[in-house]
Formats: C-alpha cells, sequence, structure tokens
C-alpha cells in the first residue's frame, strides 16, 4: 500500500482540532549535518506536502547556545553519545549541532514552504544547562515550553508528528502530548530513528515503539 494510503488510514479525517507537529527539520539532523540521521532529508518533500491538509502546523527548531551541556565536547574526555549524570537523569551526549544563527540550524529548504505558513516556530533546547528533546517539556520533565498551552487555546485535540529524529525528540513529544491530554500519531514514513543499540538488546527505535504502544501513540 503506498505511503500516503497508510497516513489516511493511520490519520483519518482531517479537522479543524489536528494540529501538524513537524519536529526539528533542521540542516544538521540531515545528511552532511553535525548530527546527521539516515535519510533525514528523504522526508522534507512528503511533510511539505502533507501541512497544508492541516489548518494547525506547528514546527519546532533545536536552537542550542555555543557550549551546550548536551555537547560532548563541553566535557572533557567525553566523546559524542556517550551518557552523563546530569542532574535530571542520564544524558546522552552529542556531537556540537544546531548551534544558535548557524548554518546547521537553519530549516531544511525543502521545508521552506511549510515554515512560511506555521502558525509557531518553536525553539528549544535554548538552556544550556538542559537539553531539550520534547517539544513539550525540556529533559527536566518539569520546565514547560507552553505549547501544550497554545494548543488547548487553539482548540486542538489531536497531534500528528512528523520530522526527526523518530526515536528522541519526534518519541517523547508524542509521549508528552499524550502525557497532557491528547491524541497522538506518529507518521513513520515521514519521520526517520537515530536507532541507538541499547542495553539488552534491540535499539532506541525499538525502545520508542514500546513506549508508544503503552502510552496509547499511534504509529
Amino acid at each position: 500500500m503506498a505511503d500516503a494510503a497508510v497516513n489516511d488510514i493511520v490519520i483519518g479525517p482531517i479537522t479543524q482540532a489536528d494540529a501538524l507537529i513537524v519536529i526539528d527539520p533542521q540542516v544538521d539532523f540531515c545528511p552532511g549535518g553535525r548530527l546527521a540521521v539516515a535519510d533525514g532529508d528523504a522526508i522534507m518533500a512528503g511533510i511539505a506536502a502533507l501541512a497544508p491538509r492541516f489548518a494547525h502546523v506547528v514546527v519546532t527548531q533545536d536552537w542550542h547556545p555555543a557550549g551546550h551541556s548536551s555537547f560532548a565536547s563541553s566535557h572533557a574526555g567525553r566523546r559524542p553519545f556517550d551518557s552523563v549524570a546530569m542532574p535530571y537523569g542520564e544524558q546522552i551526549l552529542w556531537p556540537d549541532h544546531c548551534v544558535q544563527g548557524s548554518a546547521g540550524a537553519a530549516f531544511h529548504p525543502d521545508i521552506a514552504a511549510v515554515v512560511d505558513r506555521a502558525e509557531l516556530i518553536l525553539r528549544k533546547g535554548t538552556n544550556p544547562a538542559v537539553d531539550s528533546y520534547s517539544a513539550f517539556f525540556e529533559n527536566d520533565k518539569t520546565t514547560r515550553t507552553g505549547l501544550a498551552g497554545y494548543l488547548r487555546d487553539k482548540g486542538v485535540r489531536r497531534c500528528v508528528f512528523v520530522g526527526l529524529a523518530y526515536d528522541f525528540c519526534v518519541g517523547w513529544s508524542a509521549l508528552d502530548a499524550r502525557r497532557e491530554g491528547f491524541e497522538a500519531v506518529v507518521l513513520k514514513d515521514h519521520s526517520r530513528a537515530i536507532a541507538m543499540p541499547i542495553a539488552g538488546g534491540g535499539t532506541t527505535r525499538d525502545a520508542a515503539e514500546a513506549q508508544f504502544r503503552a502510552a496509547g501513540v499511534r504509529f
């Protein structure tokens, strides 16, 4: 079955109560970027084609200050993809990416029309001491971005998630949408995963999908 047909089955009728949440469609997360997700650029045209079907479109943008605490370069002797204990929990260390004002922080050019029609562009990860995967909360799980209140004010009841990366920022956003009382749908063909190996077998993609099932996220 074609991707568009699968999406129509998963999404169903789109109404004024639906919002498309496009997570971090940025140059640094695409091939050639500082934290590239395999085939990350391949989803952009499909997202651009999908967006006009939604009355409400939100785009998030990773927007880190230089020297962010989630960067491996900020921790002596650490390498990208190591983990460290932070006051808010375990933190994966990343290559420097999406630094404010850098070329890598810019939106992918194939998503320009989506950005132009977005009601809200939400920048996250701006606190130098706390990372922020989710569109709803920083990684401390208590500091809100304000997105939930914005969506409620717009009458949104269901969030449809696309973008990068499936098993991190997209996944955390979908889980937090459920936590905030919204219905949540993740479109797999409009997202791509990092799929890091995890202890005990499997990958971060497998772990994310197990959490989706438990939380009632459709994918």
